[in-house]
């Protein structure tokens, strides 16, 4: 019997291009990304909601330009934040221009939406003098007219045309520092416009699936779509979108690397489901961990399991570990039995281990 690989990914190889000071491809990590869903012209509340962005580990914030007061107020922007802000753009080729020239480190462009080939051409140019990538966007949503005539509705062999025709428009106008997305609301749609561009070119793809939904539709929705293609090798930066918290964007989207041992930020809890057997209340205690290991960034594990059954097994796979007892709950460090936790807040005990952990992990590096 042959057994597929289990443990490892094998990424398919991409070039590596620059978004700012983050690289996308090759080698580079896969990045997490989300979209403010301000009013852009309201700096304030732009560069507030960025910031929250980045104090979950949001690598890139995409800012909507729909109008040139929201391109301008870019300048104000991005001199207040750490990390590359994309200019999404649609349907004015020269909103593009306007944000290259206020210090994007990107332009998402949908051909569907940006018009003929010579408005494109001149985003190009912005794009070249000011040191801009670009993410050629195709969306299944807004296809060219001449491809929903050709093919009588949106499917990935339009979308990867859509692509293809946009890739050789920028690679005869000399400019390989792009993506390339193609989204869809479909997960079948998407997953199989990402395999059709994915064997076409070997440029970088950023993944999506759009208009996924709320929080817990679009969360199973986009982990189906991104993970299949993720366990697949294809995909270099990610962006979960969800009608919910941009902040719950970044986390669901790290949460998915973390699953797929592609990336990982902060304390992954390894945690029962609960039954008749723990021997405390797994569900309440893991929901208030979470919230209170937020703060940690460094990589690490933590399992919590409510009673002997599987409890010592999965301790002996993570930094930390709990396994719930009637007298006492066992402790183990390293996957090492080390104490019993029988007096005293068991969350209080965890936070004060991983955050120990941190630190030696910390110096470790140092």
């Amino acid at each position: 019997m042959s057994v597929r690989p289990w443990r490892d990914i094998q990424r398919k190889k991409t070039r590596k291009i620059r978004v700012g000071d983050v690289e996308i491809g090759g080698d580079a990590p896969i990045s997490v990304q989300s979209m403010t869903n301000t009013i852009t012209s309201d700096v304030k509340a732009t560069i507030k909601q960025i910031k929250e962005l980045e104090g979950v580990g949001a690598d890139l914030v995409r800012v909507s330009c729909p109008d040139e007061e929201s391109s301008v107020a870019l300048k104000s922007i991005v001199k207040e934040i750490n990390i590359p802000i994309i200019a999404d753009i649609h349907f004015h080729y020269k909103r593009a221009i306007e944000a290259a020239e206020s210090g994007a480190a990107c332009l998402r462009i949908n051909p569907g939406n940006i018009g003929s080939e010579s408005k494109v051409k001149e985003v190009i140019k912005a794009a070249k003098d000011n040191s801009c990538s670009i993410r050629i966007g195709v969306n299944a949503g807004s296809l060219e007219r001449d491809l929903l005539e050709k093919y009588g509705e949106p499917c990935p062999e339009a979308m990867v045309e859509s692509a293809s025709k946009h890739i050789r428009i920028l690679e005869d106008n000399d400019f390989f520092n792009f993506k390339i997305s193609c989204k869809a609301s479909d997960v079948f749609l998407a997953v199989s416009a990402y395999y059709g561009i994915s064997d076409t070119c070997d440029y970088p793809l950023h993944l999506g699936i759009t208009e996924a939904g709320g929080l817990m539709p679009g969360t199973i929705k986009s982990s189906i779509g991104l993970g299949s293609l993720l366990w697949a090798g294809i995909g270099d930066t990610i962006r979960v979108s969800l009608s919910a918290d941009p902040v719950e964007e970044i986390k669901v989207g790290f949460n998915i690397l973390k699953s797929l041992n592609l990336r990982h930020r902060g304390v992954n809890v390894i945690s029962c489901p609960s039954c008749a057997r723990q021997n405390f209340n797994v569900i309440k205690n893991v929901e208030e961990l979470e919230k209170r290991l937020e703060h940690i960034t460094t990589p690490m594990t933590l399992s919590v399991i409510g009673c002997v059954v599987n409890g010592p097994g999965e301790a002996r796979e993570t930094n930390i570990g709990l396994t719930g007892g009637k007298s006492g709950h066992q402790i183990y460090l390293n996957g090492e039995k080390h104490h019993v936790l029988r007096d005293g807040d068991m969350i209080d005990h965890l936070v004060k281990l991983c955050e120990q952990k941190q630190k030696e992990l910390l110096e470790k590096k140092v």
